[in-house]
């Protein structure tokens, strides 16, 4: 087994990921450090912003909040997320981001196993907030 080198990332350096919504950055994953067991990143969202409802056929999801108040659509339950909480999205579920409060909010996530292969370990279910995701195809 190779022993992967230990690594670190600036989140400055990251480019942002906008077609779901939000500002998304991907920081530690397979393509930027060679991770092979998940990825870890960060979301921020403006007030009103969201992160279009999709689901990870392969992957638990961990999100914690960093700053900010939001709410979370977990198939057809909502769940209030606040600075300090974390909240687990277990596999299927259908799930969706939204800043519900007066400030810029942020999370931290982490997603893991990893899928067999990257363009089946997303499945967007709606469209993004600019109209760039399309219903049902899979990231």
């Amino acid at each position: 087994m190779t022993k992967l080198p230990p690594a670190r990332i600036d989140i400055a350096d990251l480019p942002a990921d906008r077609r779901r919504g939000g500002e998304i950055k991907t920081v530690l994953s397979p393509k930027t450090v060679g991770s092979t067991s998940g990825f870890t990143g960060v979301a921020t969202l403006e007030p009103g912003e969201r992160i279009a409802e999709h689901y990870h056929p392969y992957s638990e999801e961990f999100l914690y909040c960093v700053q900010g108040d939001l709410t979370v659509d977990l198939d057809d339950e909502q769940w209030s997320l606040s600075a300090g909480q974390g909240l687990f999205v277990p596999i299927g579920i259908r799930h969706r981001v939204r800043n519900t409060g007066t400030e810029t909010a942020s999370i931290v996530f982490h997603l893991g196993p990893l899928a067999p292969r990257p363009e089946l370990g997303h499945v967007d279910t709606e469209a993004s907030t600019d109209g760039a995701a399309t219903a049902q195809r899979a990231r």
